[in-house]
This record gives C-alpha cells, structure tokens and sequence, in this order.
C-alpha cells in the first residue's frame, strides 16, 4: 500500500488519498537500487546551487531543498527555494523538519549502544525480550529487525491502522501498541532468509530496547545519542505540532496548487520508525558520528557492517545494501553509509564516510519516491550523486 495525504488543516479528502503517507514513512514497493545516471561531477558551490535551483523548478518539485556538506571542520550550505511558500526565507540549518525513515538510524543508534554496553546481544529474540509479541514472530532476532530481514509484516499496511488514519490524520496512537494492527498475521517468510524493508522492524526495536532497560525509548534516545552527538534541536513528538522555525513541507501535485501538510498528521502513528523531527545541522552531527562508529566499539562496528542486498527507501544514491540500522551507497566516486526517508511533505538523505569525517545531509520539502514521483528521484539521486562527488573530491 502506499499512503499520501493532502489532510492539512484538519482537512481529509475522499477516497485513498486521505490515508496517503503516514504509511508513507517508507512505503513505495522496494525496487532494485541501480547505479544512478553517469554524468559530469559537480565541482562548485555554484554548480551545485544550480542543480538544487532545477529540482526546486521540476515539475512536482519541492518548494526548498538544503545540502550540509560538511568536511572535517569545514561546512558548505546550499540551498535553493524557501522554507515557506508565500515567504522570501531561505532553508536553514537551524530549521526544524520531520526526517521520516532516517529516523530508524536513531533506534539502530539506540540499539546498538546498548549491544556495546551488553545490555543487549543481536541474537537476542523477539520471544526472550517481548514474549507478549505472536508466538509466530518469537525467532526473530534483533540482528534481523536490524537488518529488515525479520518477516514481520508492515503494521503500516493493515487496513485498520489505514482506516484510521483516513478517518483522523491526526488520531493519537499508543505508539507502543503498534504492532496489534499486525499481530494476528503470520511472518511473510523465514527470519534471515530474505530482505524486505517493514515499519514494524523499529517499533520491535524500541520495545526491546525499552524491555531490557525499563527505560522509556525517548529518555534512551535521549541519554544514548542526542547527549553524546550534541543534539540540541532533535526531538520525538506524540503530535502533529513542529517547533518552530520549521522548514514547511507541501504536497506538490500539479496542477493543484502546493499544499501545506507539515502538521498533517500525528507522529504516533510512525514512532520509532519515522517520528523525529531534527534539523540540517543535528543531522549532520548525527550521522557523522553514527556512520563513523562514534557511539560504540569496532567489534560491534564490524558487525553493523555485514552488508546484504538491499535498498532505503526511498534509494539512496548509487547502488545501495543494508547493514545494521545503516545502508551503504556506493557512488562512482566513493562510497558513502547513511539512510534515506519519505513522508508527506520530507524527503530526507543523509551519509558520511565511513570514518565520519566528511558528510553530506540533503533535505526536501516534498514528498519523493519511486511510487509517487519516479521521474523526479531519479533526477534528485543523480543529483545527491553529485553532491556525494563534490564532497568525496573535497569541494563541498
């Protein structure tokens, strides 16, 4: 199923399109990451600022797009368009935004914190630490969850949990029962054997991080990562209010005109697999140090790196595969580890050099994916392709 929705302002329209994104935190069917188009490497801050200016012209094209490229202690900004229609404020770093499916990089964060620490062990089973969770699902591992090769099915594609949501953008969800929307339905095949990206993945991974230390999964993402990383602008809402300042996110369907849907729907409904909101520059912290291996040891370092086929979603630029909690984007010049994210209104990159020195972090104010907009990822991946260059090359 693939979800998006123009129900801002407390308004729902009729029909499937009401229900569409919540379930669109990384909802469009997985399709095979193939290389993104060749072309010339951008070099400059110009060519770079001409490229986000063409995207931000697409047909269906975000309102504003900003690019942190950051090397060592050097930054480079661009950005093109605004943070808000009807305004002439440019997108900044500071600027709040919903960060979709990058957020399952965060519980990977939380989680694999707690593997250092020994709280945790990644052949610990759903059964072991939730045994409230089906019988049917009890053999999956965390290394699995982490690795969306578990089989548990997308609570985010039950027509319950959809109906819901038309119903009431906004409705209030007990995030930590989730999983109920799904709990009747069998694994979609066997743990381990295969991989499909599930929304349910993350929420068994905050429950078994919130089950072995009887910690709220907010206060651990809190003491575990945003402490340790400086994050001082990253947070994981229950509602629909963003802080302000915030970069607006539209629904960008020609020819209706862009509509407004940053505070469309209630993050409850997401959680930990795409509820928190950050900023440019948290997540430039954030994932130097998570792609980096800043928040734990080589041992479990090596272990997040096991990588296996498999693409983000929406893809990442180059050829992707998934490690734990982390994908790996190999590039024409280099590779890359970070994550990807959709929602209404967002669409998130971000990744750093494997020892975290350089990043690059790349947000939209529109929703792009293979489903709703192939044409245009295609571009916006040839596109952070070239940013990835501009940074590998030292330019950024």
């Amino acid at each position: 199923m693939h979800i998006r929705t123009a129900a801002a302002r407390r308004r729902v329209p009729p029909g499937p399109l009401g229900v569409i994104a919540l379930v669109a935190v990384c909802l469009a069917p997985l399709t095979p990451a193939a290389a993104a188009p060749p072309g010339p490497p951008a070099d400059t801050a110009p060519d770079l600022r001409a490229k986000l200016e063409a995207l931000v012209r697409a047909p269906g094209g975000p309102p504003g797009v900003i690019a942190v490229l950051r090397d060592g202690d050097h930054t480079e900004v661009v950005r093109a368009g605004v943070a808000e229609l009807g305004t002439d404020r440019a997108p900044q770093t500071h600027d709040h935004m919903r960060i979709a499916s990058a957020a399952k990089a965060f519980s990977g964060a939380v989680a694999l914190s707690l593997v250092n620490m020994g709280d945790l062990r990644l052949d610990d089973t759903i059964g072991s630490r939730l045994p409230r969770l089906p019988r049917a699902w009890h053999a999956v591992t965390l290394r699995q969850l982490l690795h969306h090769t578990s089989g548990l099915p997308d609570y985010t594609q039950s027509p319950e949990f959809a109906e819901i949501v038309r119903a009431d953008p906004r409705h209030r969800f007990d995030s930590r029962r989730l999983l109920d929307f799904v709990a009747g339905e069998p694994l979609a095949f066997r743990p381990g054997s295969r991989y499909q990206y599930s929304n349910s993945d993350n929420i068994a991974v905050a429950l078994m991080a919130e089950a072995v230390t009887r910690t709220p999964y907010e206060r651990l993402l809190d003491e575990l990562v945003y402490r340790h990383l400086g994050l001082r602008g990253t947070s994981l809402p229950q509602g629909y209010r963003m802080p302000e300042p915030y970069l607006h996110g539209y629904d960008v369907s020609p020819p209706e005109p862009p509509e407004d849907v940053s505070e469309a729907l209630s993050m409850s409904g997401v959680w930990a697999s795409g509820g928190i909101v950050s900023t440019p520059g948290d997540l430039t912290r954030f994932i130097r140090g998570y792609a980096g291996g800043a928040l734990y040891d080589d041992r479990v370092v090596r272990e997040q790196r096991r990588w296996v086929d498999g693409a983000s979603q929406p893809a990442g630029p180059g050829r992707n595969s998934v490690g734990l909690g982390i994908f790996r984007y190999a590039t024409r010049c280099g590779t890359v580890l970070g994550h990807t994210g959709n929602m209404p209104g967002y669409t998130q990159l971000m990744a750093a050099t494997p020892d975290g020195r350089r990043s690059l972090t790349f947000s939209s104010t529109t929703q792009i994916n293979e489903t709703l907009k192939p044409e245009l990822l295609r571009e916006m991946r040839a596109v952070q392709e070239d940013f990835v260059c501009a940074l590998l090359r030292g330019k950024g």
